[in-house]
């Protein structure tokens, strides 16, 4: 089914609109193009919760709440203390070079960043990693050989991390062990002529995906069964749905290509979201 709502642009002005997040009530917001990490309250209010000179720079959020944010200039993951202040969590430099891509952070603590493997867009293709961060800022490589990997989620369980492969055409599941590390990876869902970016996961087990160059979010469950389709009027980078008990589906993106107009063109539109609700936090 098709999903035709008026879009609600509730943040415009961003340079490059990325890694959106729902956490404490509000929509946050990685504008990759000026180096900042915004949060909008419910009454339409902007916050700017950190700078950091980074693209990519992505997101998400610890168990306790700090910030935690990937800095691929500086190859490392950041976190953001209580009194706004930023600290090292992480050191990815022994892992890659290129750039890092996405960040998920599971009910335990633990983070899982990857990196595409090339650097995007003009070297030549070379398969993305994923790195697990684990709550003392340790990194160990937990997987491999991924073309293009893109946005993550982890399963409100903690049992599974789905991982967007753009150049595979496909999310890929992988099986979470006691100690973090992956394994039995599998296809999760097919997406023929789609690539998948940016990914969130409802409460009725389906999820959601952005797709830049088809200029939609697209809902499907295990086995790659289409259940909505929302347009968008510009590339659909990333996605993520509030908690509230009417869930509506926040899109986030920009006009992507060879022409592009003057000035920024980052967007974060709300629609209702054809069925389904945001997933609980991964359990610890």
């Amino acid at each position: 089914m098709d999903s035709t709502q008026q879009r609600d642009v509730v943040m415009d002005g961003l340079v490059f609109a990325e890694s959106p997040r729902w956490h404490d009530g509000r929509l946050w917001v990685s504008d990759w193009g000026a180096g900042r990490v915004w949060s909008l309250a419910p009454d339409g209010t902007r916050a700017v919760e950190a700078e950091v000179a980074s693209f990519p720079l992505c997101i998400d959020f610890l168990p306790d709440g700090r910030l935690l944010l990937v800095s691929s200039t500086d190859r490392a993951v950041l976190r953001r203390e209580p009194g706004g202040a930023l600290s090292r969590h992480a050191d990815l430099s022994g892992e890659a070079t290129t750039p890092w891509n996405e960040i998920v952070v599971d009910g335990h603590g633990r983070a899982y960043v990857n990196n595409i493997g090339f650097d995007f867009p003009a070297g030549e293709f070379a398969p993305g990693i994923i790195a697990l961060v684990r709550p003392d800022g340790s990194v160990t490589r937990v997987a491999d050989g991924l073309a293009f990997p893109n946005g993550m989620a982890v399963t409100p369980d903690g049992s599974t991390l789905l991982v967007a492969e753009s150049y595979a055409e496909q999310v890929t599941a992988y099986t979470v062990d006691a100690d973090g590390r992956l394994a039995d990876r599998r296809v999760w869902a097919a997406t023929p002529g789609d690539h998948p970016d940016g990914i969130c996961l409802d409460r009725d087990g389906a999820l959601w995906y952005a797709d830049v160059g088809h200029a939609h979010c697209v809902r499907v469950r295990e086995g790659g069964e289409v259940l909505a389709t929302v347009p968008f009027d510009r590339g659909a980078f990333s996605c993520v749905l509030d908690d509230g008990p009417d869930p509506r589906l926040y899109v986030v993106g920009q006009v992507f290509g060879d022409e592009q107009p003057d000035g920024p063109t980052g967007i974060a539109a709300r629609f209702p979201a054809p069925r389904g609700r945001a997933a609980s936090p991964a359990a610890g």
